[in-house]
């Protein structure tokens, strides 16, 4: 893969072709995204619960499950049957929420809940996949 080193702000108008000054690096987007490839999973993101930490409806989630969940952490959650993404309250068993529009969830003891993986990377496409249009 060749990586362009360039910075470009958004609204700029033009700038040089970095083209001539790439390095060769000696990586893939596997080896940069994905960290344990047999325990990681993606997913795609849907709804505005998780906008405050920038995962947007659409966005593609890289999910590690072989990482040890910490409080705070950005998680993929099974609760009763329902595939969600919320950040984990281990401490005071609670799902949070990034929007303030959404309620945080309470884990009850009743509940099936489990935990699915870390939220490692989320990936944002501009322009629609083929691909993560069929698989995701």
């Amino acid at each position: 893969m060749k990586f362009i080193p360039i910075t470009a702000s958004a609204g700029i108008t033009g700038f040089e072709s970095p083209a001539s000054d790439y390095l060769q690096l000696p990586l893939s987007l596997d080896s940069l995204l994905v960290e344990h490839p047999s325990a990681t999973f993606i997913g795609k993101a849907d709804g505005h619960s998780m906008q405050g930490v920038g995962i947007f409806s659409g966005d593609i989630l890289i999910v590690d499950r072989h990482v040890v969940v910490k409080d705070l952490d950005v998680i993929v959650a099974n609760l009763n049957g329902e595939f969600i993404c919320k950040i984990i309250n281990i401490k005071e068993r609670l799902l949070l929420s990034a929007n303030p529009q959404y309620k945080n969830i309470p884990i009850n003891e009743d509940d099936q809940f489990t935990i699915e993986g870390v939220v490692i990377r989320s990936i944002r496409c501009h322009r629609t996949s083929q691909i993560l249009e069929t698989h995701c």
